[in-house]
């Protein structure tokens, strides 16, 4: 079998072909179509359920969508050399900062492109210097608000922390884990996650690997050797740090069975989480380390194998990692009032989802039955409306066609059951992007804000209460509009909102998209404290997406959300009931 000269991940090469899309946007080099492609090939490696280098030693590029012969070609380049000379040429004729600078909410292609040609900016400081002195004022379709637009939208980028989100760090740490359990089947005792990411926090700083086993050195050996590390930063007997690829440090320790508890318990953190944690063990007579609980007074060590034992002889239940941010949680332990957190298996559907009658990319069918075949009720198709700018919005007449089909679909089963809904556009002045006749007419109405998030915080909040207090709306989409990673989010008052919500019994969702993950958590515990219902959904936009629901089911976890806290825990006809009762 034909091994590739580096072990390229799904991500990377998706990265890869975005970015080509981009380059050959802003030089103009190929035509809309090709940049489509690019981008759509982009976003079918990233969402390939198997290895993007077995399926080019099984020479089945072409098999995935999007993937035509000329990409599958550059695919095939980077396999076997490492380099595309396709992606270099453009490299040189396009600077990097020029591509940074479609980082910048509202700056496209043709803008970037603008700024390069006519003024000669190549990245965003130069850009951001020339707003200031009123230099893009003088370009073709700009002005003075245009301008002040792309210095609030540098702001913002700027504005984002340096840490990874959770979707990207997360799967890969467990694809570093399972590689080592498979190299070395019979040395691994036992292997986890620890961390922020263990937490599940949206965004990570670097990642911590744990590893119990009697002979470390093949572990070390076998880590410092996976085809994702760049760099090895420290190799010693008990800890090995490198660096990624994409820049992302990974700890791992390797230690024995006997002290897995406690290494497993301070590992996870959090920092706050563990510092209350051993004041606690103090007053109890006991210093607790990552090694072992040891009495302050005679220096007797116990060591602990689970987790369970440490909070055990604490005088504690054990404590969930989602909770572990000293937010009262030990306490709550103290009191035996720790929340019972909602699960995955709580869920008995989900209410929100998209198919190809508007961006999805599958039919209304195949997201039924994907839903279906996961043992979920029931399933809310919810395609965008009109009014959001997107050429497959629904208007109310290809909103009755696609009832119709739901309607037909629904005769063929009596364990389950597609809800015909709606992601209806909240427009600049808080009216919906279809009349309240065609809302009506729906068995759930998701209302989203996608556009204008630059707004001031006053007209942003007054759209959102708008949405909530249409008597059609059910619940209240992605409330701030973020994008981990990629812009902050609109500046909404989520207390009044909340607040809102709770008055109204409006539904207010997480949701999954690893992207996404809004509610955050805080909020989350906020609307759990005043009474506000909560909806766990993935914004499936293609089969394989339903399963982003654990980033969701986390997020509600982190603000100790319980299943009665989450309607889309309950059975169908109370859901329904609840929804016409409000």
């Amino acid at each position: 079998m034909i091994e590739p000269v580096r072990w390229w991940s799904n991500a990377e090469i998706a990265d890869i072909m975005d970015r080509i899309g981009d380059l050959v946007e802003v030089s103009e080099k190929e035509g809309p179509f090709q940049v489509r492609a690019y981008h759509r090939a982009a976003d079918n490696i990233r969402h390939l359920e198997e290895d993007i280098v077995r399926v080019w030693q099984d020479d089945r590029l072409e098999n995935i969508p999007g993937v035509g012969k000329a990409i599958a070609k550059k695919i095939d380049e980077l396999m076997r050399t490492g380099h595309l000379r396709f992606l270099e040429n453009l490299e040189q004729e396009v600077p990097s900062g020029v591509l940074d600078m479609l980082s910048i909410p509202g700056v496209g292609s043709k803008k970037a492109r603008l700024f390069w040609q006519s003024l000669g900016i190549t990245g965003v400081e130069e850009l951001k210097k020339a707003a200031e002195e009123g230099k893009l004022r003088t370009l073709p379709g700009m002005g003075k608000k245009s301008e002040q637009r792309i210095l609030e939208g540098i702001a913002a980028l700027q504005s984002i922390p340096d840490r990874i989100p959770l979707g990207i760090a997360r799967p890969l740490a467990l694809g570093m884990l399972d590689a080592l359990r498979e190299a070395l089947p019979d040395v691994i005792l036992k292997s986890e996650l620890a961390g922020s990411a263990r937490r599940w926090r949206e965004t990570v700083g670097d990642l911590d690997l744990l590893v119990a086993a009697t002979d470390p050195m093949p572990i070390m050996d076998a880590f410092s050797n996976l085809h994702q590390v760049k760099e090895v930063l420290l190799k010693g007997e008990t800890k090995t740090s490198v660096r990624l690829q994409n820049g992302l440090q990974v700890d791992l320790r390797v230690l024995p069975l006997e002290r897995w508890g406690t290494a497993l318990q301070y590992f996870t953190g959090s920092k706050a989480h563990n510092v209350a944690l051993r004041g606690l063990a103090l007053d109890m007579g006991w210093s607790l380390s990552e090694y072992a609980l040891k009495r302050t007074d005679t220096g007797e060590e116990r060591l602990c194998t689970t987790e369970e034992e440490v909070y055990e002889l604490l005088g504690l239940p054990w404590i969930p990692p989602e909770l572990r941010e000293d937010r009262g949680e030990i306490q709550a332990a103290q009191e035996k009032r720790l929340p019972r957190l909602v699960e995955v298996s709580d869920l008995r559907g989900q209410l929100h989802g998209h198919s190809d009658w508007s961006d999805g990319r599958a039919t209304l069918e195949e997201m039924a039955e994907a839903a279906r075949s996961r043992g979920y009720e029931y399933f809310l198709i919810s395609d965008h409306s009109v009014g959001l700018g997107m050429t497959n919005g629904l208007d109310a007449g290809r909103l009755r066609e696609q009832r119709k089909l739901i309607d037909s679909l629904n005769r063929r089963w009596s364990d389950f059951r597609i809800l015909a809904g709606i992601e209806v556009e909240v427009k600049a002045d808080g009216s919906l992007g279809l009349p309240d006749e065609a809302l009506a007419e729906l068995d759930v109405v998701v209302a989203a804000v996608h556009t204008g998030l630059n707004q001031d915080r006053k007209t942003l909040t007054h759209r959102a209460i708008a949405a909530l207090r249409n008597p059609n709306v059910d619940i209240l989409a992605h409330p701030t509009g973020r994008l981990l990673g990629k812009r902050k989010g609109g500046d909404f008052d989520m207390e009044a909102i909340l607040q809102e919500a709770a008055h109204l019994g409006k539904i207010v969702e997480v949701n999954s998209q690893p992207s996404r993950l809004d509610l955050n958590d805080v909020n989350v515990r906020r609307a759990m404290e005043i009474g506000v219902r909560i909806s766990i959904s993935s914004d499936a936009h293609r089969p394989s997406d339903l399963d982003n629901i654990v980033y969701g089911v986390a997020t509600a976890r982190r603000g100790w959300a319980e299943p009665e806290n989450v309607v889309n825990t309950w059975p169908l006809r109370r859901l329904l009931e609840w929804i016409k009762r409000k």
